[in-house]
């Protein structure tokens, strides 16, 4: 077990440098993301008759999933099973999937699938009326469902958008009455609002968020939702690489923010780079377009200059090997022939089948000037997905209790060292749906254990009052205490809450300076030379300098002048980069193996005896980072972390 630093208990008490919250509400729970997992655990949990706030960074339909091309695996076609489909994910996890997690996903998965379709997605159908399944990268069978050619994502995202805004607040009154549930509780939903940190009680507990809503009061003004349950669901952090995939929003403020509440965060040095992303240039940044994998699971081919398919004998699938494998031969082949990128040629295709099979694509290519139907299309790797993230549990609980995560932002165990394609929407839906079940059952237990404690307190002082006339016959009755109102049970109202609305959360003096807006740059540029397809010893030592050098720089100007960069959404943004780029290159540099999509050149092989096995961070109060191992391939159980098994 490898360690660095100490920690004295749960919570770092850490928070980002900010004002007091001005305001506050209520809920039984807070949903921060509004992707696939975000929606669908909102969803759920407002059926369960919970009182449920969605907080989202920009438009509700403005998340990572809209972006999503390819489709959601599930075996739910003729002769596929989900044994079959747990193989093809272990497979391409590359020996660090928690096996109960996969078993968890492929099992619910054509269940969460149909729930989907019953919420009212549309996928694509074939001439008889089933569901067009296709095939992609690590798939041994033709399992991924599709909507609109390429464009499942935006009708996932349409779908849950749709559902969450018909049980939103405005329109709570006219929803019909649940059965033992009273009226349903409906969504209130918060756009265009960052959340900085979160809020615990004093027995640390989850006890809700603070937030920022952009565009509204002062650029620096905070609220709060106070919630005994806070639903990570904010995507990935693809932002912290110069290239990438993921839209402007993916900033890693949900892993940034579990590590300054003290959670652990696991695998962060897996970051799947999308083999086939559109080159623009070798100078290009920020948000790339994505070609999909369906495109060769439809039978594109990898071709260099020459025309030449490379991927023929590298491997038994060729282009259709999972996505670490890709990328590596793409890069290699670069390297050996001094190329910015390769080509994928499809024109075989024929512009029938670009127009109707992959419209977005197709018209994206030819926005950037590039006609797929008559040229190869020019691609290199890009930033696209993290493996890794907040540790959970089969529930999606993290180690810090009412403190859940789902999707991007998490760590189930289901993609171990590379996601197998189309697994993450998958992925959202089941583990979102495991969430609200706890957080209901959980909500439950304490409503009936605050029950069973107040009728004992009432028995008791009955009993008291009983001997008591007993005893002195002509005295009058005492009066008994007051009940306890049964919608107040669990609210974070009750006395057992300190987090009442009428006396709101005030966070401390942060331990953490902000960063200016502009050292965003200088993460994504270190990132991206230092810990990108390519990794060794000596680039991520370089890189862990560089990062370093920016922390030291915020650190020293608060402790000797008590100067920080000025808070606001740029500042917050940049903070939360630096934070996940840390941990990032700290656990690459010390997986000294190449596994999955962690490729270090200096350290080729794969090593299951010392590396079949996860490393999880921790954030200390003095902002070091705890580091251990795992002592297997499988993740031991969430629970709160105690100094001594450090």
């Amino acid at each position: 077990m490898t360690s660095t630093g100490t920690s004295t208990g749960n919570s770092t008490g850490i928070r980002l440098h900010a004002p007091a919250p001005g305001w506050s509400i209520t809920a039984d729970v807070v949903v921060v993301g509004s992707g696939v997992a975000g929606l669908t655990a909102a969803l759920r949990c407002e059926a369960a008759g919970l009182s449920t706030v969605v907080v989202t960074k920009a438009r509700l339909d403005d998340g990572s999933t809209r972006w999503a091309q390819g489709g959601i695996a599930a075996a739910i076609g003729e002769g596929d099973t989900p044994e079959q489909h747990l193989d093809d994910t272990l497979v391409a996890g590359a020996g660090l999937c928690d096996e109960e997690a996969v078993r968890i996903l492929v099992t619910e998965g054509p269940g969460a699938v149909r729930r989907l379709i019953s919420t009212g997605a549309h996928f694509d159908t074939d001439d008889e009326g089933g569901i067009e399944l296709a095939r992609e990268g690590g798939h041994h069978r033709r399992r991924i469902a599709h909507a609109g050619g390429d464009a499942t994502g935006a009708e996932v995202s349409r779908t849950l958008v749709e559902a969450v805004q018909a049980v939103g607040e405005g329109e709570r009154e006219a929803l019909p009455a649940k059965d033992g549930a009273g009226r349903r509780a409906g969504v209130r939903i918060i756009e265009n609002a960052l959340v900085l940190d979160l809020l615990t009680a004093a027995d640390g507990r989850t006890a809700g968020v603070t937030l920022h809503v952009m565009g509204e009061g002062q650029h620096d003004g905070v609220g709060a939702v106070h919630a005994p349950a806070v639903v990570l669901a904010t995507g990935g952090m693809g932002q912290v690489f110069s290239a990438t995939t993921n839209p402007s929003v993916s900033t890693g403020d949900g892993v940034a923010l579990a590590l300054r509440a003290g959670a652990e965060v696991s695998d962060l040095e897996f970051v799947q780079f999308h083999p086939t992303v559109l080159f623009l240039g070798a100078d290009a940044e920020g948000q790339q377009p994505l070609v999909s994998e369906a495109v060769r699971g439809e039978g594109a081919h990898l071709v260099d200059a020459d025309g030449v398919r490379f991927m023929t004998g590298q491997h038994e699938m060729a282009e259709l090997a999972p996505r670490d494998i890709v990328a590596k031969a793409i890069t290699r082949r670069m390297q050996e022939q001094g190329a910015e990128h390769m080509f994928l040629d499809a024109r075989h295709f024929g512009a029938d089948m670009w127009e109707h099979r992959f419209p977005t694509i197709l018209a994206a290519c030819r926005a950037h000037g590039i006609d797929p139907v008559r040229e190869p299309i020019p691609i290199a790797p890009a930033a696209h997905y993290a493996s890794g993230g907040v540790r959970t549990d089969s529930r999606g609980r993290t180690t810090v209790p009412g403190l859940y995560a789902c999707g991007e932002v998490a760590c189930t165990g289901v993609h171990g060292a590379n996601r197998l394609a189309s697994n993450s929407l998958l992925e959202g839906l089941v583990y979102a749906e495991r969430i609200a079940t706890d957080i209901a059952a959980d909500r439950a237990q304490r409503a009936d254990h605050t029950n069973q404690t107040d009728h004992a307190e009432l028995t008791d002082q009955a009993d008291h009052r009983e001997q008591a006339l007993s005893a002195h016959p002509a005295h009058p009755a005492l009066p008994g205490p007051t009940p306890p109102r049964p919608e107040a049970a669990g609210r974070p109202d009750r006395p057992d809450q300190p987090d009442r609305p009428d006396r709101p959360a005030r966070p401390d003096r942060p331990a953490h300076p902000l960063l200016p807006s502009e050292a965003r740059f200088a993460i994504q540029r270190i990132m991206t030379d230092g810990a990108g397809v390519l990794r060794s010893e000596e680039s991520l030592a370089k890189a862990a300098d560089q990062l370093q050098r920016l922390d030291t720089e915020a650190r020293d100007a608060l402790d000797e002048d008590g100067k920080t960069a000025e808070p606001g959404v740029g500042t917050w943004e940049a903070t939360n980069l630096l934070c996940v780029a840390r941990v990032l290159v700290a656990a690459a540099r010390l997986r000294a193996e190449t596994r999955g999509c962690h490729w270090r050149e200096d350290r080729p092989g794969r090593d299951d005896d010392g590396w079949r096995r996860h490393i999880v961070v921790r954030l200390n109060p003095d902002r070091t980072l705890a580091v251990r191992t795992t002592d297997t391939a499988d993740f031991p159980p969430t629970r709160p972390y105690r100094p001594q098994e450090q």
